[in-house]
């Protein structure tokens, strides 16, 4: 005889009630169950009625205040941007150490002297430009993946990695002959407070490195997507009412060809990691060993390999 069985599926609904919903707070970061790393969207704010009602009100004024302070950016010399763009409300602080850097200025008696890499921590795409008004110096800054659009409006030099160790290598060794360079070896940004995985083959490219922290602060929009138009990410970050940089310049770091001459037996992963750790320190950031792949096969289901979108 065959039998039967039938399962049957109930479904339970909870209501909350209003008494339960005043009682209701914003629940602290140390109390999350698990940690907050990745995340999209534009929204920097809750979407409360006054604050949703604030955003549309600033919308039209915010969009105008970015433009203004893109051209302030791009059209006016150093010593006259950074001044123009405090009057419109965003604030670069910077802070250098106590030692001075051992490079010495490119002249006639050292042009075969390297340029001085600059290894940062990634925010925004707006990194290398804040460190260049801070610096108030040009230099060339590499990158995984730039809009098109972001390309051409760069007041800096902007030059792709190909992913290719190799490749990468030679270019980046041709461009430190060639004068300073920055680049972000998290190879995309974390907006919390998580310093990801730093890539190490800058380790190998020079044997004077400079840490340097950086920081962002907004209060309406992110200046960063996974899953939107990258070319925008600027334009949402100016659009802030109040938006800051944070740059910190840490003491130089020995690089790989350095610390063998010296004896001290350290691969290029110990380097990379060290200057992880010291970043994450000045900014009381934490360090983790996530990548720019695992960062978008979260949040936009691919592996971070764009195509040059406007």
């Amino acid at each position: 005889m065959l039998l039967s069985c039938f399962l049957t599926i109930q479904e339970i609904y909870y209501l909350a009630r209003r008494a339960d919903k005043k009682s209701w707070q914003q629940l602290p970061r140390d109390r999350y169950p698990k940690p907050l790393i990745f995340h999209d969207g534009r929204l920097a704010v809750r979407p409360t009625p006054m604050a949703t009602l604030a955003l549309f009100m600033w919308v039209p004024f915010g969009f105008v205040l970015a433009l203004i302070r893109a051209v302030a950016a791009l059209s006016l010399p150093h010593s006259l941007s950074l001044p123009a763009l405090a009057l419109t409300g965003l604030k670069i602080e910077i802070s250098k150490p106590r030692l001075s850097f051992p490079a010495l200025p490119r002249s006639k008696e050292n042009e075969s002297r390297k340029g001085l890499l600059y290894v940062c921590n990634h925010r925004t795409l707006l990194d290398p430009l804040s460190l260049s008004f801070a610096l108030k110096k040009i230099f060339t800054a590499v990158t995984y993946s730039l809009s098109r659009l972001s390309e051409i409006l760069s007041p800096i030099r902007t030059v792709r990695l190909t992913r290719d160790r190799e490749q990468d290598a030679e270019m980046m060794e041709r461009l430190l002959n060639e004068g300073d360079l920055v680049v972000c070896p998290e190879g995309t940004t974390c907006r919390e407070p998580y310093l990801l995985r730093f890539s190490p083959l800058f380790a190998e490219m020079s044997d004077e490195i400079v840490p340097v922290a950086l920081d962002t602060r907004v209060s309406m929009f992110y200046g960063t997507t996974a899953g939107g138009l990258k070319c925008l990410d600027p334009l949402f970050f100016l659009m802030n009412p109040r938006p800051g940089y944070t740059i910190q310049l840490l003491d130089v770091v020995s690089g790989l060809t350095a610390c063998d001459q010296d004896g001290d037996d350290k691969s290029r992963f110990d380097i990379a990691n060290y200057v992880q750790s010291e970043i994450g320190k000045a900014l009381s950031f934490e360090c983790t060993k996530l990548t720019r792949r695992d960062k978008y096969l979260i949040l936009a289901g691919n592996e971070g390999i764009t195509s040059n979108q406007l």
